[in-house]
């Protein structure tokens, strides 16, 4: 039985300091919203879902409209928590930082979660999904880390180098057959790292 997951990366989200949870999308990832809706119409989709944080719930918004479905929000689906709140990672420093995140899963910044503990936490998010909806299609509005992370799981070749070269908003089709993955397709057409490249 096939299953198929599109994992929605987020739209481009104008950062500021103690908006994790709340931001929005900027004009420009709003305009980019209407074409990834475009795109997954087309899907057949049967559920949205998203984590709880605005920006992925925006991204997946409009096709739940379309579909007139609720969006079902996930908590465990978040982004990674990178540091806590008096730990502070420069503009300049942040993909080094994550990159080394990369190369050992163990370590954590202080305050913050390894790339071991969000992926634990996001498959314990995903592997229901996959049962509630086996046999169907499911958009999931998510974040370039914890996607990663994710697809890491079911393929290590999704690493620091694909989360680098993904796109705000990026869109991969993911098809299961029963728990395994067998197939990732690239829905999004901006250009990015595919692994193997």
């Amino acid at each position: 039985m096939n299953t198929v997951i599109y994992m929605v990366r987020h739209a481009e989200s104008p950062y500021s300091e103690g908006t994790e949870r709340t931001r929005g999308l900027t004009a420009q990832g709003k305009l980019k919203v209407e074409k990834v809706t475009e795109i997954l119409k087309k899907e057949g989709i049967d559920a949205v879902v998203s984590s709880p944080y605005a920006r992925a719930v925006m991204t997946v918004q409009g096709l739940a409209d379309h579909l007139n479905v609720e969006v079902e929000l996930f908590e465990d689906l978040r982004e990674r928590h990178f540091s806590g709140d008096d730990y502070k990672i420069s503009d300049d420093r942040f993909m080094d930082v994550i990159r080394e995140l990369f190369q050992d899963p163990e370590s954590a910044l202080p305050g913050g979660e390894s790339n071991k503990a969000c992926q634990r936490r996001a498959l314990d998010a995903l592997k229901p999904i996959l049962e509630k909806y086996a046999g169907k299609r499911v958009a999931i509005g998510t974040h370039g880390n914890v996607m990663t992370l994710m697809m890491n799981h079911f393929d290590p070749g999704y690493g620091f180098e694909f989360l680098d070269r993904t796109t705000k908003p990026d869109l991969y089709k993911m098809e299961f057959e029963d728990s395994v993955l067998v197939r990732v397709a690239r829905l999004w057409e901006e250009k990015a790292y595919e692994p193997g490249q």
